[in-house]
């Protein structure tokens, strides 16, 4: 009977600080993901399968996308979407400024 309370004792801590850890505020907002998708919307990559990459990124006082980092196994992507976001306007009123976000981006074949 002790190692059932202790194991709910246990998925209780765990499931409480899993809860709290994930911060939702790292994810941008919906508006400012429409805003990011309409400056990729136009490209030409000629590619047989889809291109991958998530982008880390700040807002700064300006209200301009500042981009930190690109996780992408494709060169051409990287460029691509630096040239496209870096020190582009966006509409960050529900946006923090100086915060990290992490925003995916997928090309389609």
């Amino acid at each position: 009977m002790r190692k059932i309370s202790l194991s709910i004792f246990a998925a209780a801590i765990f499931l409480t600080t899993s809860a709290f850890a994930a911060d939702p505020a790292e994810n941008p907002s919906k508006a400012l993901s429409n805003q990011i998708q309409s400056m990729l919307v136009n490209n030409n990559f000629n590619i047989v399968d889809d291109l991958t990459a998530d982008v880390r990124f700040t807002v700064n006082q300006e209200g301009e996308i500042v981009v930190l980092s690109i996780n992408t196994e494709s060169v051409e992507l990287e460029g691509f979407v630096k040239g496209r976001l870096n020190y582009q306007k966006v509409d960050f009123s529900q946006i923090e400024e100086g915060k990290i976000y992490t925003v995916p981006v997928r090309i389609s074949a």
